[in-house]
């Protein structure tokens, strides 16, 4: 088979996905490595500005604790984790809204419009978009008893309104979202990114949910793992197999499927392209969660 031909086959497998998907809303959590390395970057900016031209409706969520870390750094700011959670005072939050809403967004938004398309920057906050509450990490003690901590300003969604995504999108624009959003009571609040993607793609009725991570993907006993269902998931955290930073990820994907998106992904951020592999080829990469 000459190169050509090779080209033109590549191009032959994905119109049926271009078909499928043509006027649906994919909803990207970007984060990790892809939103570190130059070429990574760069690809992840191209494939949003394709997926719009051919007629799909991408939505980023980003990510930016490497971000924040720095500048939290830099002023010698006093920083706690429990369990891996930060721990978010005002003064913090004002460093996490300012990085993620003035300074990652805008670099995003940047980023896709050089390569030619319109984004818009947002936060949870513009119009309403995301409404919260003050969250409170449940933890069992040595006792066995269950205890509740309170992270600070670290919030969990309550409601979403679309109609400004929806809005936006009407006019052919690419929503770039940073994960804070507002309490009834006016107060700013700092949401898991992850969180954050899953909540709007319930909202938007997404076909696809794709979370960006620095692994292949759900693995189990070293080996990469997809096609899981939630009986699959929950018998995989019960043994542990699924354990960490994984499990907010997967309960994500499993909230996102429950209510009605059909299909969500963990991929691997590190692979150039890797959107793009993953809504318009067979093979796709990482990991699928779907329904049933």
């Amino acid at each position: 088979m000459t190169h050509q031909s090779e080209k033109i086959n590549h191009i032959l497998e994905a119109l049926p996905y271009l078909i499928n998907y043509s006027g649906k809303t994919i909803v990207i959590k970007y984060g990790g490595a892809a939103m570190v390395e130059e070429e990574l970057k760069a690809s992840f900016a191209e494939d949003i500005v394709l997926l719009k031209y051919l007629g799909i409706n991408p939505v980023v969520v980003h990510g930016g604790g490497p971000e924040i870390n720095s500048l939290i750094k830099s002023l010698n700011l006093n920083t706690q984790f429990i369990r891996g959670h930060r721990v978010t005072d005002e003064a913090t939050m004002e460093v996490v809204e300012m990085v993620l809403t003035g300074k990652v967004n805008k670099q995003i938004v940047s980023l896709i419009q050089e390569k030619g398309g319109k984004p818009v920057g947002l936060s949870g906050k513009d119009g309403s978009l995301a409404i919260a509450e003050k969250y409170l990490m449940e933890v069992e003690t040595e006792e066995g008893k269950t205890q509740k901590i309170d992270l600070g300003l670290v919030g969990e969604i309550t409601s979403v309104d679309p109609n400004i995504i929806l809005t936006l999108q009407r006019e052919g624009f690419i929503p770039i979202i940073s994960p804070v959003a507002m309490s009834k009571e006016g107060q700013t609040l700092n949401i898991n990114a992850d969180t954050m993607a899953g909540a709007i793609a319930q909202a938007l009725h997404a076909d696809k949910l794709i979370l960006l991570t620095d692994t292949p993907g759900i693995l189990i006993d070293g080996q990469l793992v997809t096609g899981l269902k939630k009986a699959d998931i929950h018998g995989y955290i019960k043994t542990g197999q699924i354990s960490g930073g994984m499990i907010p990820k997967v309960e994500c994907c499993l909230g996102a499927i429950d209510s009605g998106v059909k299909r969500a992904h963990i991929i691997d951020g590190r692979v150039p392209h890797s959107v793009l592999i993953e809504i318009l080829t067979n093979q796709g990469i990482g990991s699928l969660i779907e329904q049933g």
